[in-house]
Order: structure tokens, then C-alpha cells, then sequence
């Protein structure tokens, strides 16, 4: 096991509408817990992750209902769109230093493996950039025209479907997002951000099992996932 340490930050502050549930689907439960208490286990339980900082909304009613409570966790608000929210999770590590790692991994992913953990740093860790977990696409891709039908078939020779955790190192990562914002380049990921200063992250093959919840019909697809891993071990 690679001794690399780092900090977590995961965004919590969107409410997740494809789901068609009044809750976001953070907070939604799952196997026993929320969603966001499976994201974030792997990272508390992780004597490397020296603290976990969980962003959520300014008007967030459903976080002092979950049963989370740990040393290493910390709490702040987040902001409009989900870079300014990593954002704020970044400034609130005052005691972090500008080439420390920070692993930033989705709230609505609760099936994040420790392995992947491990992976991730110990092929990261030496990296000049930083990396993601992915995974190759194995899907046939097909491109829509305006009326929904398909204009041509897209390749999948190296295309791979982005996950997170994503690991930088906290002032890169800063400085990309101030950048992603400031240029108005729209950003789904924090790899993005790296990608509009010129930077290419490096891909570390993750699990496929690693889902994130996105409509009704991902979360007894997690479940299941989790409860086949409390069997094995």
C-alpha cells in the first residue's frame, strides 16, 4: 500500500432532477444508509485521507438528518454549479498545503471500491499532472441528429467513460477552476479544468461497479453491489 496522503472533497450541493425525487439524490437511502454516507466511508476509514470536506448547498435542509459524524469530516457551503463548489471545498483547506493531494469524488457515487483508492494514488502519486479513474467504453456509441435519430456511429477506440475519484494537487486544481470560470468554459469534471489549461491527466482504469446514481433505476443496481461486497467480506 502506497503511504501517499491526500484530502477529499465531494460535492454535495446539486439536487439531482433526473431522478424525480423531491430529496436529492445524495440523501436518498441505500442498502441501510444515504447515498452520501457510502460516498464518503471509503475516505473516512482511510488513515491516508487526513480530512474530508463535504460542500453542500446554502439551503441544504437534509444534511443535519444524516448520521455522520468523524473527526476528519468537515462541512461548507458550496455554489452555483458544481466548479464552484469544488472550488469552495479547496478554499476551506486552510491547513493544506498548495502541492498536497486532493481527491475529489462524486456524492452520488457509493460504490467507490478501496482498491480503486489504492490504484489511483499508487499510479498517480509520481504523476506531474494528476489522473482519474475511468473506464474504456465497451458500448456501441451512436451521435443523434436535431429529430433524434441517428446521424453516424461514433468509434470507441480510446474513449473511455470518465468516474471519480479525480486526484490533483490542491493549487493546480485551484488555479485550473479559476481559470474554467474566468474563461466561461463549461466543465463537468475537474479533469476539464486541467484540460483547458493544456494539461492531460492521466487515465488509471477503475471498476466498472463504480456507479453513480443518475435516475431511479441506478439505486438497486448499488445495492446490490454493496451488498454482494458485505457478503464477501
Amino acid at each position: 500500500m502506497t503511504d501517499t496522503s491526500y484530502w477529499a472533497v465531494i460535492p454535495a450541493a446539486g439536487s439531482g432532477l433526473r431522478m424525480g425525487s423531491a430529496k436529492p439524490k445524495q440523501y436518498l437511502p441505500l442498502a441501510g444508509k444515504t447515498v452520501l454516507e457510502w460516498a464518503t466511508a471509503p475516505f473516512l476509514s482511510d488513515p491516508r485521507c487526513k480530512a474530508v470536506v463535504i460542500v453542500i448547498s446554502s439551503n441544504d435542509e437534509y444534511w443535519p438528518g444524516v448520521a455522520l459524524s468523524h473527526s476528519k469530516l468537515r462541512v461548507t457551503q458550496g455554489g452555483r454549479e458544481r466548479v464552484h463548489s469544488v472550488l469552495a471545498g479547496l478554499r476551506s483547506l486552510h491547513d493544506a498545503q498548495q502541492d498536497d493531494w486532493v481527491l475529489v469524488h462524486d456524492a452520488a457515487r457509493p460504490c467507490l471500491h478501496v482498491d480503486d483508492i489504492e490504484k489511483l494514488l499508487s499510479e498517480t502519486c509520481n504523476d506531474s499532472v494528476g489522473g482519474i479513474l475511468a473506464t474504456p467504453l465497451s458500448d456501441t456509441l451512436k451521435l443523434a441528429d436535431t429529430g433524434q435519430r441517428i446521424a453516424r456511429t461514433i468509434p470507441r477506440v480510446d474513449l473511455w467513460r470518465a468516474l471519480t475519484p479525480q486526484m490533483f494537487r490542491l493549487g493546480m486544481l485551484q488555479a485550473a477552476l479559476h481559470t474554467a470560470i474566468e474563461s466561461g468554459s463549461i466543465v463537468t469534471d475537474e479533469s476539464a479544468a486541467l484540460e483547458v489549461k493544456g494539461l492531460q491527466p492521466k487515465l488509471v482504469a477503475g471498476r466498472s461497479d463504480n456507479l453513480k446514481i443518475t435516475v431511479p433505476e441506478d439505486l438497486p443496481l448499488a445495492a446490490s453491489v454493496l451488498m454482494a461486497r458485505t457478503r464477501q467480506s
